[in-house]
């Protein structure tokens, strides 16, 4: 299990959680970050899917697992060593997410977020919250609530 500092923000910093994927730096909310695990420290049960792989138990709860770095290379290893699992408490539900490794905690402030050139909500990117820069590292800030929601809204809307 990895530790992580939890000392608050000063006024005006945003904290987010990164770490890796395929080689890129992305960050997510560090408010929705319940525990960081190794791969293999998990209890795993259930067939593996492209993007989701199983379930899992943490601290006695149940969780779909989901391999961002399928989602986002659409190709990924096998989980290894370096395999971390970032258990978030979203909006809707605690999930585990698989990533290439987790970097630290950045927190920065809202003039080092700047948005995405050509991502907008109209072409279906409003789950990228802008790039997060500082001391030369450049991040992709990631709502990782609109991510994982995107699916299910997709679903709702084509059965409307």
């Amino acid at each position: 299990m990895h530790t992580i500092s939890t000392q608050s923000a000063p006024a005006g910093k945003r904290e987010f959680l990164s770490f890796q994927l395929g080689g890129m730096e992305y960050g997510v909310d560090f408010c929705k970050v319940k525990e960081l695990l190794t791969f293999q420290s998990l209890e795993r049960f259930a067939s593996e899917g492209a993007i989701v792989k199983g379930v899992a138990v943490s601290r006695g709860v149940i969780m779909p697992l989901v391999d961002m770095r399928v989602a986002f290379n659409e190709r990924a290893a096998s989980p290894g060593p370096m395999t971390d699992v970032i258990i978030l408490q979203l909006s809707s539900c605690v999930m585990g997410m698989l990533v290439d490794g987790v970097t630290d905690v950045v927190r920065l402030y809202p003039d080092q977020i700047t948005p995405i050139p050509g991502m907008t909500r109209e072409n279906g990117c409003d789950y990228l919250m802008g790039l997060g820069e500082t001391d030369g590292r450049r991040l992709i800030l990631v709502d990782i609530d609109k991510l994982m929601s995107i699916r299910r809204e997709t679903v709702t809307q084509q059965a409307a």
